[in-house]
C-alpha cells in the first residue's frame, strides 16, 4: 500500500490535531479563569460609601463600572451591583444590608469604614458593625472580599493601629478574602485624587481596580467553587 503524498491533506490531519491539542492546553495554562469565565454571569455586590458610589465622577468612571469592565476584559462575565452610598458608615451599611441583598448577589465586596475613620468612631463599633455584616453574608453563603481602610493620621498612632487591626481581625475570624487598603496606591497622591484630596478621580479609580483585581478574582473562584 502506498503512503500519503506530501500534497495529500490527509497527511497533515494528525499534525493539526496535535497542534490544536497543544494550543488548547496552553490556553488553559495561560488563563486559569477561562473555564469559570464561560459559566453564567456572576453578580458581585459592592457594598460601600462614596468610594464605591463614584462621588464626583462621570458615569462609567466610578469603581463599579471600571471593575465590571476590567473583569469582562479578562473574559469573566460579571455584573457589579452598585451598593455604594456617599457618606455611609459601617452602621449605615449594616442598616441597609437586607435592601442591598434583594439583588441576590453571588459574592460581595465590603468596602466600608472610611467615614468611620473620618468621624473618629470607636474602632470597636466599626468592628461590631462589620462583624454583623460578614456574619449575615455568611449565613446566606455569600463569599466576601473585605477591603480594609486606614484612619487619618491626625487621629494618632493608637487610634490608627486599633482601626487597622479591626479589619485584620475580622478577616481572620470570618476567613474572607482580604485586601488590606482599598485606596492602596491612590491615597495622598494628588494626581490620582479630586481637589478635595479624599475622593479618587477616574485615573485613581483605575489604579484601585488594577490593584484589587487579583483579590476579586480569588473572590470569584470562591463563589464558583
Amino acid at each position: 500500500m502506498s503512503g500519503l503524498s506530501s500534497s495529500d491533506p490527509r497527511r497533515y490531519g494528525p499534525v493539526l490535531l496535535r497542534r490544536k491539542a497543544l494550543a488548547l492546553a496552553a490556553g488553559v495554562l495561560l488563563t486559569p479563569m477561562s473555564v469559570q469565565a464561560q459559566g453564567r454571569e456572576i453578580r458581585i455586590l459592592a457594598l460601600g460609601d462614596s468610594l464605591v458610589a463614584g462621588y464626583g465622577l462621570a458615569r462609567g468612571e466610578g469603581f463599579v463600572a471600571q471593575l465590571e469592565a476590567a473583569l469582562r476584559a479578562r473574559g469573566i462575565p460579571a455584573r457589579v451591583l452598585d451598593g455604594g452610598v456617599s457618606g455611609d458608615t459601617t452602621a449605615g451599611g449594616l442598616a441597609r444590608l437586607d435592601w442591598a441583598l434583594a439583588e441576590t448577589p453571588d459574592a460581595a465586596i465590603v468596602a466600608l469604614g472610611g467615614n468611620d475613620g473620618l468621624r473618629a468612631i470607636d474602632p470597636a463599633a466599626t468592628y461590631a458593625n462589620l462583624d454583623a455584616i460578614l456574619t449575615r453574608l455568611a449565613a446566606r453563603n455569600i463569599p466576601v472580599l473585605l477591603a480594609g481602610m486606614l484612619a487619618p493620621p491626625n487621629l494618632g498612632a493608637e487610634y490608627g493601629a486599633a482601626f487597622r487591626d479591626a479589619y485584620e481581625r475580622l478577616a481572620r475570624a470570618h476567613d474572607v478574602v482580604f485586601y488590606p487598603f482599598f485606596l492602596d496606591g491612590v491615597a495622598a497622591e494628588p494626581a490620582l485624587n479630586q481637589p478635595d484630596g479624599i475622593h479618587p478621580n477616574a485615573r485613581g479609580v483605575a489604579v484601585m481596580v488594577e490593584r484589587i483585581l487579583p483579590a476579586v478574582e480569588r473572590l470569584i473562584e470562591k463563589a464558583r467553587s
